[in-house]
């Protein structure tokens, strides 16, 4: 758009026409006119105009409109503007991405609206509204009834998305991020991934013309009480109970057999369990003896064949937080070089070179090794561990591998690098494990002191 400051804006005058009241102005060079059926109409537009350049308000050259009329005559409701919102970042993001998206929208779009009044129960809604509205791959079909009519009242009651340049209403909204569906506060790591996603999609509508400025950097507004994200040490087991754990999987027949090896690279490698998912034999260096190594480089976490390109359950992507051909090397001990040779030498690997596998040849599943995991912790651990949170998901047995790296005085700078994360993450999530630690520092400490005290010979 083209806009200017210099405006001039005639007296009305009247026309034998159908409309015989004309009011003409000029934008810059641009001259424009505009037809009333009444002189009050006419005049009330002149106003518009007159106090509009009086304010230094800019004027668009083409349409010959103030800047505020213009943004007015092309705002759009918060609902639409999420959806395009949703639409510009889709064919960009990985499917995990695409749901978060999803679910950021459908907690703002509920508070961005006129009333309440027919609203259906909060289930139904976010269901609604995350499945369907913000799910780009759904768009062509055609929604259950009751879901249908969910979207059908957010396209009539939903605010405009310039509604938003009051402050008040984008507390309610921040306010709205802190919580659950059930009324409870949300992590502090949920709350911020929510904010971002809302703090872009303001800033698309900034871009857009539907606001004149980003409103959520002049509201005042925390974060609540961090919930605690530091890992509980009574969930890890500790490298006795892994093994117990491991040989849990092992005795539960063929099937267990083969995903051994699978819970061994979460245990012995630190790996996420999507990390192993993909893992194929020419990512692996397994010698005869001594270390061996693992090259990560994708990652196959399972979104959903709603949310993936290609329909299938499994996302394809590159590591955690890196860029797509980023490969992480993490040295395995050899326990588990003995467990992958002897998996390749008891049950070969995929056609694609993968070593884990379902029994069709597919992707293992969260709910198939679930299963086994969840009757080894029956098996493995006593009945009062069983019952409490100890190993309660394979994951924890990556925190496992994380804690016996660092009670093995394993500098954190080399453990973040093979955990694939930040040091930064390490400290926040691994700080108990790292404050177990103290006595063997303060010995150290004590060592280093008397031989300071010690006279030379």
């Amino acid at each position: 758009m083209e806009w200017s400051y210099t405006v001039r804006v005639w007296s009305i005058r009247k026309r034998p026409y159908r409309k015989p009241y004309q009011l003409r102005w000029q934008v810059g060079t641009r001259p424009h006119s505009e037809s009333f059926l009444t002189s009050g109409l006419a005049e009330s537009r002149r106003a518009q105009f007159i106090t509009a350049a009086r304010a230094g308000e800019p004027f668009d050259v083409e349409s010959g409109l103030p800047k505020s009329m213009l943004r007015e005559q092309q705002n759009v409701s918060w609902y639409e503007h999420a959806r395009q919102y949703i639409e510009m970042k889709w064919a960009h993001s990985p499917a995990s991405t695409r749901k978060t998206l999803a679910e950021a929208m459908a907690t703002v779009t509920p508070v961005l609206v006129r009333d309440t009044k027919g609203m259906a129960d909060p289930r139904t809604v976010r269901a609604a509204l995350y499945g369907w509205a913000f799910n780009v791959n759904r768009w062509d079909e055609e929604p259950p009834p009751e879901f249908k009519a969910v979207l059908s009242w957010f396209e009539r009651k939903s605010k405009p998305t310039s509604a938003l340049a009051d402050r008040m209403l984008v507390r309610r909204v921040l306010d709205a991020l802190t919580r659950k569906l059930d009324g409870s506060t949300a992590a502090s790591s949920t709350i911020r991934r929510k904010r971002a996603i809302f703090h872009n999609a303001v800033v698309y509508a900034v871009d857009a013309g539907l606001l004149a400025e980003n409103p959520l950097p002049q509201v005042r507004w925390k974060l609540p009480e961090p919930v605690e994200e530091e890992i509980d040490p009574a969930c890890v087991p500790d490298p006795e109970q892994a093994a117990e754990l491991l040989a849990a999987v092992r005795a539960q027949g063929q099937r267990g057999r083969h995903l051994a090896a699978f819970f061994g690279c979460i245990y012995y490698a630190g790996a996420r369990p999507a990390e192993v998912v993909g893992l194929r034999r020419e990512d692996c260096r397994l010698p005869r003896r001594g270390w061996g190594l693992l090259q990560l480089q994708e990652t196959r976490p399972r979104a959903g064949a709603a949310w993936t390109n290609d329909g299938e359950a499994h996302d394809r992507r590159g590591l955690k937080h890196r860029s797509r051909k980023a490969v992480r090397p993490v040295p395995i001990p050899p326990e588990l070089v003995a467990m992958l040779r002897w998996h390749v030498s008891a049950h070969g690997v995929a056609p694609d070179g993968r070593l884990f596998r379902t029994l069709r040849g597919g992707l293992v599943q969260e709910s198939g090794y679930g299963e086994v995991w969840a009757r080894a912790r029956e098996k493995a651990l006593t009945p009062a561990a069983a019952a409490s949170l100890m190993a309660k998901r394979p994951y924890e047995l990556r925190h496992a591998a994380v804690s016996t790296w660092l009670s093995s005085g394993v500098e954190p700078q080399l453990v973040a690098k093979r955990a694939g994360h930040s040091v930064a993450v390490l400290f926040r999530v691994y700080a108990k494990f790292l404050g177990n630690s103290d006595d063997a520092a303060n010995a150290k400490i004590s060592a280093r002191l008397r031989e300071r005290r010690t006279p030379p010979a």
